[in-house]
Protein backbone atom coordinates (compact mmCIF):
# COMPACT_ATOMS: atom_id res chain seq x y z
CA UNK A 1 0.00 0.00 0.00
CA UNK A 2 1.33 3.42 -0.95
CA UNK A 3 0.91 6.59 1.10
CA UNK A 4 -1.71 7.71 -1.44
CA UNK A 5 -3.54 4.38 -1.11
CA UNK A 6 -3.61 4.77 2.67
CA UNK A 7 -5.06 8.29 2.40
CA UNK A 8 -7.82 6.99 0.13
CA UNK A 9 -8.45 4.06 2.48
CA UNK A 10 -8.79 6.43 5.42
CA UNK A 11 -11.26 8.66 3.57
CA UNK A 12 -13.35 5.64 2.57
CA UNK A 13 -13.26 4.36 6.15
CA UNK A 14 -14.60 7.68 7.42
CA UNK A 15 -17.28 7.69 4.73
CA UNK A 16 -18.40 4.20 5.79
CA UNK A 17 -18.35 5.03 9.53
CA UNK A 18 -22.05 5.78 9.73
CA UNK A 19 -22.96 2.69 7.64
CA UNK A 20 -24.06 4.92 4.78
CA UNK A 21 -21.75 6.24 2.11
CA UNK A 22 -23.32 9.44 0.87
CA UNK A 23 -22.89 10.98 -2.56
CA UNK A 24 -21.44 14.15 -1.04
CA UNK A 25 -18.74 12.07 0.66
CA UNK A 26 -17.85 10.26 -2.56
CA UNK A 27 -17.69 13.55 -4.43
CA UNK A 28 -15.42 15.00 -1.72
CA UNK A 29 -13.08 12.01 -2.05
CA UNK A 30 -13.06 12.30 -5.84
CA UNK A 31 -12.39 16.04 -5.71
CA UNK A 32 -9.53 15.62 -3.23
CA UNK A 33 -7.89 12.87 -5.31
CA UNK A 34 -8.22 14.92 -8.49
CA UNK A 35 -6.95 18.21 -7.05
CA UNK A 36 -4.46 17.83 -4.22
CA UNK A 37 -0.73 17.64 -4.97
CA UNK A 38 -0.31 14.67 -2.61
CA UNK A 39 -2.24 12.60 -5.20
CA UNK A 40 -0.12 13.62 -8.19
CA UNK A 41 0.42 10.55 -10.34
CA UNK A 42 -2.16 8.50 -8.42
CA UNK A 43 -4.05 5.98 -10.57
CA UNK A 44 -7.72 6.67 -9.81
CA UNK A 45 -8.60 3.15 -10.94
CA UNK A 46 -7.06 2.01 -7.63
CA UNK A 47 -9.93 3.59 -5.67
CA UNK A 48 -12.22 0.64 -6.41
CA UNK A 49 -9.65 -1.91 -5.19
CA UNK A 50 -8.87 0.15 -2.09
CA UNK A 51 -12.59 0.57 -1.36
CA UNK A 52 -13.18 -3.15 -1.55
CA UNK A 53 -10.24 -3.80 0.76
CA UNK A 54 -11.66 -1.33 3.30
CA UNK A 55 -15.15 -2.84 3.08
CA UNK A 56 -13.75 -6.35 3.50
CA UNK A 57 -11.72 -5.31 6.54
CA UNK A 58 -14.64 -3.47 8.14
CA UNK A 59 -16.70 -6.66 7.99
CA UNK A 60 -14.29 -8.64 10.18
CA UNK A 61 -13.56 -8.36 13.86
CA UNK A 62 -10.67 -5.96 14.50
CA UNK A 63 -10.92 -4.75 10.91
CA UNK A 64 -10.53 -1.13 11.95
CA UNK A 65 -7.35 -2.05 13.80
CA UNK A 66 -6.11 -3.69 10.60
CA UNK A 67 -6.86 -0.51 8.64
CA UNK A 68 -4.94 1.52 11.21
CA UNK A 69 -2.06 -0.96 10.91
CA UNK A 70 -1.96 -0.45 7.15
CA UNK A 71 -1.99 3.30 7.71
CA UNK A 72 0.92 3.16 10.15
CA UNK A 73 2.94 1.07 7.69
CA UNK A 74 2.28 3.12 4.57
CA UNK A 75 1.85 6.69 5.79
CA UNK A 76 4.97 8.75 6.51
CA UNK A 77 4.54 10.79 9.71
CA UNK A 78 4.83 14.05 7.73
CA UNK A 79 1.44 13.20 6.17
CA UNK A 80 -0.39 12.49 9.45
CA UNK A 81 -1.99 15.93 9.64
CA UNK A 82 -2.87 15.74 5.95
CA UNK A 83 -4.56 12.39 6.59
CA UNK A 84 -6.52 13.81 9.51
CA UNK A 85 -7.55 16.86 7.47
CA UNK A 86 -8.82 14.63 4.65
CA UNK A 87 -10.72 12.48 7.16
CA UNK A 88 -12.34 15.60 8.64
CA UNK A 89 -13.26 16.91 5.18
CA UNK A 90 -15.00 13.66 4.25
CA UNK A 91 -16.85 13.55 7.57
CA UNK A 92 -18.01 17.17 7.16
CA UNK A 93 -18.80 16.98 3.44
CA UNK A 94 -22.42 15.88 3.82
CA UNK A 95 -23.20 18.63 6.31
CA UNK A 96 -23.81 16.33 9.28
CA UNK A 97 -21.49 14.65 11.69
CA UNK A 98 -22.88 11.44 13.13
CA UNK A 99 -21.73 10.14 16.50
CA UNK A 100 -20.01 7.20 14.79
CA UNK A 101 -18.00 9.60 12.62
CA UNK A 102 -17.00 11.69 15.62
CA UNK A 103 -15.80 8.58 17.46
CA UNK A 104 -13.84 7.45 14.42
CA UNK A 105 -12.22 10.88 14.06
CA UNK A 106 -11.19 10.67 17.70
CA UNK A 107 -9.60 7.26 17.08
CA UNK A 108 -7.84 8.55 13.98
CA UNK A 109 -6.53 11.54 15.92
CA UNK A 110 -5.13 9.16 18.52
CA UNK A 111 -3.70 6.68 15.97
CA UNK A 112 -1.97 9.43 14.00
CA UNK A 113 -0.77 11.18 17.16
CA UNK A 114 -2.30 14.52 16.17
CA UNK A 115 -1.85 17.24 18.78
CA UNK A 116 -5.24 18.28 20.22
CA UNK A 117 -4.75 21.95 19.34
CA UNK A 118 -3.76 21.11 15.77
CA UNK A 119 -6.72 18.74 15.52
CA UNK A 120 -9.10 21.48 16.66
CA UNK A 121 -7.78 23.83 13.96
CA UNK A 122 -8.10 21.13 11.29
CA UNK A 123 -11.65 20.31 12.45
CA UNK A 124 -12.68 23.98 12.41
CA UNK A 125 -11.30 24.38 8.89
CA UNK A 126 -13.31 21.38 7.67
CA UNK A 127 -16.46 22.75 9.30
CA UNK A 128 -15.91 26.13 7.64
CA UNK A 129 -15.29 24.62 4.18
CA UNK A 130 -18.50 22.58 4.23
CA UNK A 131 -20.81 25.10 5.94
CA UNK A 132 -24.04 25.58 4.05
CA UNK A 133 -25.59 29.00 3.48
Amino acid sequence: MTPQDSLVALMITVSAADSSIRTAELLAIEQVVNQLPVFAGFDTDRIKVISQTVFDLLEVEDGLDAIFGLLREALPPRLNETAYALACDVAASDGKLMQSELRLLEEIRHELNIDRLHAAAIERGARARFMSA
